[in-house]
């Protein structure tokens, strides 16, 4: 049975093959991108179909997408849990830019399946890639600024 330290490694090499990497998570596995609410896209994935979906959209987003095995460091492991950084490189289909982004990423196992996957990044580097303006596409902000989605709640 794989721990989570396998799992999340197995995951990030099999990322361009979005129906391999989905396998890796339980039927009800979810995956989540907190960040991904401060930019309006739904941050949570739940089961295999969902997550597929997901990755396949990553792939038109940035079809050459990938994690160097030299970019992955493991910060806590246990054999249920890991933690770590990882690098994904990438070319926009949108702008030709190249972006290269950091992800930390949580992991949760049970009986050899991911249950949990969650992954933050900068969604600023990613507005710069793919927006034809950067972040200046997105317009001034107001008089407030929020990291999430206002629907969001910290509990």
């Amino acid at each position: 049975m794989k721990d989570s330290k396998a799992l999340l490694l197995e995951y990030l090499a099999s990322i361009r093959d979005p129906e391999r990497a989905a396998s890796l998570f339980a039927d009800d596995g979810v995956f989540e991108l907190p960040f991904l609410r401060s930019l309006g896209v739904e941050p949570r994935y739940r089961g295999r179909g969902e997550i597929t979906a997901l990755v396949q959209q990553l792939l038109k987003l940035y079809p050459n997408f990938a994690f160097a095995p030299n970019d992955i460091r493991i910060l806590i492991e246990t054999p249920e849990k890991t933690f770590a950084e990882y690098v994904a490189h990438a070319r926009a289909a949108s702008t030709g830019r190249s972006v290269h982004l950091l992800f930390t990423g949580y992991l949760l196992a049970e009986a050899g399946k991911i249950k949990l996957l969650r992954e933050t990044f900068n969604p600023l580097a990613m507005a710069q890639a793919q927006l034809p303006n950067g972040v200046a596409d997105i317009g001034p902000p107001g008089n407030e600024v929020h990291s999430f989605g206002v629907r969001a709640q910290l509990r």
